[in-house]
């Protein structure tokens, strides 16, 4: 079996999103048999190499909240994510343009498969998340990818040019056709689509039901509408928790 998950590493949603998977995977039978695909999904195409401004400066400004109540979003997210065994760390993350960080994934796919990219993915997303690297920089993510196993001289090559730039943009216009607009969003054997960080019993049914059935792409405890962080912004989130491109804490 085969499952894509399509997420971006500035994507807190999309951290706690991959443990509970992990979690679901330690419960199901077949897990051995299941590979995991990353996807390309970026939540701000338009974002520089380094966003200067803090984390709780950004939110207050995009979310229009007092600097108190911006931190309090934080805060509820990094809460949930020690649940499941994450350390965010908000007060040193030091988001940007995540395009490169995605073209060094799929080049981790080609190079080592499910295993060295989802690797890469940790690192990445850990990197960022709490330990304050500068995501949309080259130099820190030379330094993520090989310290996740990628050869320097293959990170260096593909970080000088363009290539598995297309790959990206097939990935994202593949969401596009999908409908998916939040993340995470998981797609289990081209089959069932399950949208945002479900709880880990979600997905292990969602994974049981994809094993013993085969039908069109059926969505699993959520929609492929907007699905938004419910990161304090008061509305509601039927589609599960996720970040989506005008609502995320990044």
């Amino acid at each position: 079996m085969q499952v894509e998950i399509w997420s971006d590493v500035v994507c807190p949603w999309c951290a706690v999103g991959r443990a509970r998977f992990q979690q679901a995977l330690a419960d199901f039978a077949h897990a051995d048999e299941v590979e995991i695909r990353w996807r390309s999904f970026e939540l701000d195409p338009s974002a520089p190499r380094l966003r200067e401004v803090s984390q709780r400066d950004h939110l207050a400004t995009k979310y229009r909240r007092t600097p108190d109540e911006a931190q309090a979003m934080l805060d509820q997210m990094t809460a949930t994510a020690a649940e499941v065994g994450l350390e965010f760390r908000f007060d040193r993350a030091r988001a940007g343009n995540t395009l490169d960080a995605h073209r060094l994934l799929h080049l981790a796919f080609e190079r080592g498969g499910s295993a060295l990219q989802d690797a890469v993915k940790d690192r990445f997303l850990t990197g960022y998340l709490r330990d304050g690297e500068p995501i949309g920089e080259v130099a820190a993510l030379t330094r993520l990818a090989v310290e996740a196993g990628l050869d320097e001289a293959d990170v260096t090559e593909v970080l000088a040019g363009e290539r598995f730039t297309d790959e990206v943009r097939e990935d994202e216009t593949q969401a596009r056709v999908l409908g998916i607009s939040g993340v995470p969003f998981f797609v289990l054997d081209a089959r069932y689509g399950v949208s945002g960080a479900q709880p880990a019993e979600v997905l292990l049914g969602a994974l049981q039901q994809a094993w013993q059935e085969r039908s069109p792409l059926t969505i699993v405890g959520g929609s492929t509408g907007h699905a938004a962080a419910t990161d304090g912004d008061g509305h509601d989130h039927p589609a599960g928790d996720a970040c989506s491109c005008d609502s995320c804490a990044v």
